[in-house]
């Protein structure tokens, strides 16, 4: 159930990705206005994770993920009823003050009923409805709005969350009574203070922050890059920008081997490697077809990157991982927000190509210190041990 929450939410972070510039004439607006129903949402999801964190922890993660996922279905039916870029705006940031709750409280609650050895490859099971739901949003953001418009695809995430949300009612009465391993000791405010003071969770949320940014920055433009590049349609843009999903798909179902075989030095630094080349082929590459298999391949890497982050994020507050991972959730969407924007900004003064290649090595990069800081924790913690 978790799953296809986390699923439902993703998709609606995507869906507008390949809308941009159907939105930009329908509103006569640039592409960096239109960006707005994408970085005011992420910015919006950013700031709510303060809010979730302790609620969550208080009230329950499942019991808030699943009221979120109901008023989820209520911000995308004002999103579908938008009649200027204003109120869309509004609608999206609506949606993203419930849409905040859902991934981060789920891998909060898989973080407090499962142990650490096994924790990575229920994230990555979880992690599945996420990958699954990067697809669909930009699969079917890019299709309805070149078919039936845009204010279906919107319709279509009301009528999901809907579904999503009596789904998870269901479940309540059995979920609801798993006990969690720890539970917090201290108040939200003395958590945060621990947090700032302790080195390697300020390290994390700098690479979550940088994560964001450069990610899914640059996939919130790229279906915007091979429409204007390569002249095909949103639906064709959409749909290869979406296989960056399935390749995250991919990487979950073989998640328990690739843990296994690399561990978590070797999946931060070849995720990234991954990403970058194969982000490095999107943006110069004569031939749209070969970024088909770039964006597969681009996911699988992704993936691999970010299901460990998201192992060491469910330790950052062992005793109130809704705090920490919503922290995270934040640092993560606050970079996302600073990323589309600044990438819409650099695409009306720079190629698009060009953009795009000097994100791809910033993350080969990412991965190489990510990985450097993981191999010196776990040498660090083996000599105190």
């Amino acid at each position: 159930m978790l799953s296809l929450a986390t699923f439902s939410s993703m998709a609606l972070q995507r869906i507008c990705d390949p809308m941009l510039p159907e939105l930009s004439q329908v509103f006569q607006a640039s592409i960096s206005e239109v960006s707005q129903v994408i970085s005011m949402f992420a910015i919006t999801y950013g700031l709510m994770q303060l809010f979730y964190g302790p609620v969550g922890d208080r009230f329950g993660k499942y019991r808030v993920v699943m009221l979120a996922a109901m008023m989820c279905s209520v911000g995308a039916l004002l999103s579908a009823l938008s009649m200027n870029l204003a109120f869309l705006v509004a609608a999206r940031m609506g949606s993203a003050l419930a849409a905040a709750a859902i991934i981060p409280l789920s891998l909060a609650w898989v973080g407090d009923v499962v142990n650490y050895e096994q924790r990575q490859e229920t994230l990555a099971r979880v992690g599945l409805g996420t990958m699954l739901g990067i697809t669909a949003g930009q699969l079917f953001g890019g299709l309805l709005t070149d078919t039936l418009g845009w204010r279906w695809a919107f319709g279509l995430m009301a009528l999901t969350f809907a579904s999503v949300s009596f789904l998870l009612w269901q479940q309540l009465p059995h979920l609801e009574q798993i006990p969690p391993h720890g539970h917090a000791r201290s108040g939200f405010f003395k958590q945060l203070q621990e947090v700032a003071h302790d080195a390697w969770a300020r390290t994390l949320l700098t690479i979550a922050m940088l994560e964001g940014a450069m990610i899914f920055g640059l996939l919130a433009v790229t279906a915007s890059h091979l429409h204007h590049t390569h002249h095909i349609s949103l639906t064709l843009a959409g749909g290869t920008t979406a296989l960056f999903g399935l390749g995250g798909m991919a990487y979950m179902a073989a998640a328990k081997s690739a843990i296994r075989r690399f561990g978590e030095v070797g999946l931060a630094k070849f995720g990234g490697l991954y990403f970058g080349i194969a982000f490095g082929v999107v943006a110069f590459c004569p031939w749209w077809q070969l970024a088909l298999p770039s964006c597969f391949m681009a996911g699988f890497g992704f993936a691999m990157f970010h299901n460990t982050m998201q192992a060491k994020a469910t330790q950052m507050v062992p005793t109130a991982r809704g705090t920490g991972v919503t922290l995270f959730a934040g640092f993560l969407f606050l970079g996302q927000s600073l990323g589309v924007l600044l990438f819409a900004t650099l695409m009306n003064h720079f190629s698009s190509a060009h953009v795009l290649g000097a994100v791809a090595m910033g993350v080969i990069l990412l991965g190489v210190f990510f990985a450097q800081v993981i191999a010196k924790r776990n040498a660090t913690q083996a000599d105190h041990a």
